[in-house]
C-alpha cells in the first residue's frame, strides 16, 4: 500500500514544480489554481487543502527554489561602497526586468491586501536576504565605516526603499547608473564626517 505521507509529499512538489513553470510560461495575471492543478494533475480541492490561493502557492514555491539554508553572507573587503554595489545592481536590475519582477509586482499588490500575507512575504522571503546586508552594514558599523549611531533597519530601507519606489510608481528609469546614485547617496548619509553623539566626527567611508 501506497505511503500516505510520501504521496501528499510527491503531490506537493508538483504543485510547486507546476507552479513556477506556470509562472515562467504565461505570468502570474493568467495564473490559476485550476491551471496549477492540471499541470501537476491533482484536483483543486488538494491545493486548498494546504494554501488558501495562489498567492500562498507562489510565495511556498519561491521560497523553496531559493533552498532552506541561508544565503550567502555579503564579502567584506573592507570597502562597503565596493562590497554593496554589485547588490544594489543586482536588486535594480531585476526589478528593470519586466519578466523577472513580475512576481513581485503580484505579490505586493497582494500583501497590500493581507496583513498576513505581507508578514510571510517579508519573513520568509524578504528578510533572508536583506539581513545579509544588515550584517554587512553592522560590520561597517563596527569598523566605524558607519555612524555609530546608524540604525540598521533604517539604514537597509535607506538603500532598499527609493528603488522599490520607483518601480511601483514607474517614476523614472531603473538603471545602473541610478543604482550608483542611489548607493552613493545612502552612504553619504550613513556615514562619512557625520558629527556623533558627544561630539567627534565618524571615520569617512571613502
Amino acid at each position: 500500500m501506497p505511503n500516505a505521507a510520501r504521496r501528499s509529499e510527491r503531490s506537493r512538489q508538483a504543485i510547486l514544480e507546476s507552479a513556477l513553470a506556470l509562472l515562467h510560461e504565461s505570468g502570474y495575471a493568467d495564473l490559476t489554481i485550476e491551471a496549477i492543478a492540471a499541470r501537476a494533475g491533482v484536483g483543486k480541492q488538494t491545493i486548498y487543502r494546504w494554501w488558501s490561493g495562489r498567492g500562498a502557492v507562489v510565495l511556498d514555491a519561491l521560497v523553496e527554489q531559493a533552498g532552506a539554508s541561508e544565503p550567502p553572507p555579503l564579502p567584506d573587503t573592507g570597502d562597503l561602497e565596493a562590497d554593496l554595489r554589485p547588490v544594489i545592481r543586482a536588486i535594480v536590475a531585476e526589478l528593470a526586468d519586466p519578466r523577472l519582477s513580475a512576481t513581485t509586482r503580484a505579490l505586493t499588490v497582494e500583501a497590500l491586501t493581507s496583513e498576513t500575507f505581507a508578514e510571510q512575504v517579508r519573513d520568509r522571503l524578504l528578510r533572508p536576504q536583506l539581513g545579509t546586508i544588515v550584517a554587512r552594514l553592522r560590520s561597517a558599523r563596527e569598523a566605524g565605516d558607519l555612524r555609530a549611531d546608524a540604525d540598521l533597519d533604517q539604514a537597509v530601507e535607506l538603500l532598499i526603499g527609493p528603488m522599490y519606489h520607483r518601480w511601483m510608481l514607474r517614476t523614472g528609469p531603473l538603471t545602473e547608473a541610478y543604482a550608483d546614485g542611489l548607493l552613493d547617496l545612502a552612504l553619504a548619509a550613513l556615514g562619512a564626517g557625520q558629527v556623533a553623539p558627544g561630539g567627534g566626527t565618524a571615520r569617512s567611508i571613502r
